[in-house]
C-alpha cells in the first residue's frame, strides 16, 4: 500500500480491521432510510426517534474515554472483537423491531438496542485506532487514513444496499443481512487478528484524557475534530429539506449524499501520506482542511451574502470542497495528537494509544451529537442558508487558532518533552547529568561531553538541544530522532541490541 513493505502479520491487521470497518459503517449507516417510518407506524414522535439517533453518539461520547483509559488492561484484541460482535448483534436486533407491538415497547427496546450498540461500536472504534497506532508507529496517518477510507465506502454502500434489500423483504431485511456480515467479520477477527500486548517496560502514571486534553496542541485538534464531526452531522440533518427546490428522485437524492463522503473515502489516503512526509507539520493540514471546509459551507447555501440563488453545479463543488476538508481535517488531527501526547511526555506504550483514540472517537461522537442538534434549530429559524455561516464561522475561527498555535511554536523554537529515568542512564548504569537543567547545570559551565550509546551530549548545549536528544532514546519510536534514522535489522545490530553491548557484525 503506497509502496511500504509490510510484514504478513501487518497485512493481517490492515485486512480484518478493514473488513471490519467496512461492515461495520454499513450497520451504523442502515437505520436512517427505514427506521423513520417503521417508527411513525408505531405511534412514535418525530422527537422520540430523533433521540434514538442522538442517543447513539452520546453514548459512543461518554464510553470511549472509559475504554482508552483501560485498553491495555482490557487488550485491545478482546476490545476489538467484543465490540464489532456486540454491534453486529444489535444490528440483527434492531430489524426485528418492526415485530414488536405498542409504542412504549417499541420506542423503549429501540434505546436499550441502540445504547448497547454504542457501546460495542464504541470499543471497535476505540480498538482499532489503537492497534493500527501500534502495529504502524511510523506510518500512523497514512494507515489511519487508509483504513477510514473503507469506513466511508461503507457509508456510501450501506443505505445504497439496505435499499435494495429492503425493497426485496421489507424492513427487517436489511438489518438481517448486513447484521450477519457484520457478526461473520467479527467471527473471522477472533480468530485472523493478531494478539498485541504492550512490549514498553515503562507504564504510565495514570494519565486520563483531562491529562491529554492539557496539552494545548492535543486540545486544538480536539476541536478540530468537533467541528469536524459537527460539519457532518449538520448536513445529514438539514441538507434534504433544502435540495427539495430540485426535485430529486429518490436516486439522485441519495447521490447527492455520497458525493462528500466518497471524495473523504478517497482523499483520505492523500492526506495520510501528507501527514506522514518529513517535515511536514500534521498542523498544516489541519489548516487547510479548515480552509475547505469553510469554503465549502460558503458554496453549499450558497451564503446569504451573496446574491445569488441555490445553483446545483455550486452546490455539488460545495460538497467536493466539505468532502476535502474532513478527509484532511481527521487524517491529521489524529497523527497530530499522537505525536504531541508523546512528545509532551506520554509514555510510547499502548496505552497512550488507547487514550488518544477514545479521545478521538468520544469528542468525533460529541460533534455528531451537536451538529444536528443545532442545525436544527438553525433551519426553523434562519433556514439553511443563514445557518450555514455557523459552520463557516466555526471552522474559520479554528483555522485562525491553529494558525496563531504553528506561529508562536515556530518563533519560540520550544520542545514540548519529557525524560523518562531510563534516558538518564549511560551504558555504565550511572546518570548521565547532561541532560538535566536546573541551578546546578548551566550555559556558563566548562563545555565537557558525555557519550551515550555512541551519542555525544554537551554539557553545554542549550537546554532544548539536550532534552531532544534524551526523548530520544530506543524507548521513544516515534521521537523526531528516531524517526530520521535509519531502521537497523537485528542481524546487523538493532537499538536494543546496542544496549546490551551488541553493535553489529
Amino acid at each position: 500500500m503506497m509502496g511500504f513493505d509490510f510484514s504478513k502479520r501487518q497485512w493481517m491487521t490492515i485486512v480484518v480491521i478493514g473488513i471490519a470497518d467496512f461492515c461495520n459503517a454499513i450497520c451504523v449507516a442502515l437505520q436512517a432510510p427505514f427506521y423513520p417510518k417503521e417508527a411513525e407506524k408505531k405511534g412514535c414522535t418525530a422527537t422520540e426517534y430523533g433521540l434514538v439517533f442522538g442517543v447513539f453518539e452520546l453514548v459512543v461520547f461518554i464510553v470511549s474515554p472509559i475504554y482508552g483509559a483501560h485498553l491495555n488492561r482490557i487488550g485491545p484484541k478482546l476490545l476489538f472483537n467484543t465490540g464489532i460482535l456486540t454491534t453486529g448483534t444489535c444490528a440483527i436486533l434492531f430489524g426485528l423491531l418492526d415485530r414488536v407491538e405498542g409504542h412504549v415497547p417499541f420506542i423503549t427496546l429501540s434505546f436499550v438496542i441502540r445504547i448497547v450498540e454504542a457501546m460495542g461500536n464504541a470499543a471497535f472504534l476505540t480498538a482499532s485506532f489503537a492497534i493500527i497506532a501500534k502495529e504502524f508507529p511510523n506510518n500512523v496517518a497514512t494507515m489511519f487514513a487508509s483504513i477510514e477510507t473503507f469506513f466511508g465506502l461503507g457509508l456510501i454502500v450501506g443505505p445504497t444496499l439496505g435499499g435494495a434489500l429492503y425493497g426485496l423483504g421489507g424492513y427487517s431485511l436489511p438489518f438481517a443481512v448486513l447484521g450477519s456480515a457484520l457478526f461473520c467479520a467479527a467471527v473471522m477477527s477472533c480468530f485472523a487478528l493478531p494478539a498485541y500486548h504492550d512490549d514498553e517496560d515503562l507504564k504510565p502514571t495514570g494519565p486520563t484524557i483531562f491529562t491529554l486534553l492539557r496539552i494545548p496542541g492535543v486540545l486544538l485538534s480536539a476541536i478540530s475534530i468537533i467541528s469536524t464531526s459537527m460539519s457532518i452531522g449538520f448536513l445529514q440533518a438539514t441538507l434534504e429539506p433544502h435540495l427539495r427546490q430540485f426535485e430529486f428522485s429518490p436516486v439522485i437524492l441519495g447521490l447527492m449524499f455520497v458525493i462528500n463522503g466518497g471524495v473523504y473515502a478517497a482523499s483520505a489516503p492523500v492526506w495520510g501520506w501528507i501527514c506522514d512526509r518529513p517535515g511536514m507539520k500534521p498542523k498544516y493540514v489541519t489548516i487547510i482542511g479548515c480552509a475547505c471546509v469553510a469554503i465549502g459551507f460558503l458554496l453549499i447555501g450558497p451564503a446569504p451574502f451573496f446574491d445569488m440563488p441555490t445553483i446545483l453545479w455550486v452546490t455539488v463543488m460545495g460538497l467536493v470542497f466539505h468532502g476535502l476538508g474532513i478527509g484532511s481535517q481527521l487524517v491529521a488531527s489524529f497523527s497530530d495528537a499522537l505525536n504531541t501526547s508523546i512528545a509532551s511526555g506520554l509514555p510510547n506504550s499502548i496505552e497512550t494509544y488507547g487514550l488518544v483514540s477514545g479521545m478521538w472517537t468520544s469528542v468525533f461522537a460529541l460533534g455528531a451529537f451537536i451538529g444536528p442538534t443545532v442545525s436544527g434549530l438553525l433551519y426553523d429559524s434562519i433556514k439553511f442558508r443563514g445557518s450555514t455561516l455557523f459552520i463557516f464561522t466555526t471552522h474559520v475561527i479554528v483555522m485562525v487558532l491553529v494558525l496563531m498555535f504553528v506561529w508562536i511554536w515556530d518563533h519560540t523554537g520550544s520542545l514540548d518533552v519529557s525524560v523518562s529515568s531510563g534516558d538518564l542512564l549511560q551504558l555504565d548504569g550511572t546518570l548521565d547529568e547532561s541532560v538535566l537543567v536546573g541551578d546546578k547545570f548551566t550555559l556558563n559551565q566548562k563545555r565537557t561531553t558525555s557519550r551515550r550509546c555512541g551519542i555525544s551530549v554537551e554539557k553545554s548545549r542549550p537546554p532544548a538541544m539536550n532534552s531532544l536528544i534524551a526523548c530520544s532514546s530506543y524507548k521513544n519510536r516515534r521521537s523526531p530522532w528516531s524517526q530520521r534514522t535509519p531502521r537497523y535489522r537485528p542481524t546487523y545490530g538493532s537499538l536494543d541490541n546496542r544496549y546490551r553491548g551488541t553493535y553489529g557484525t
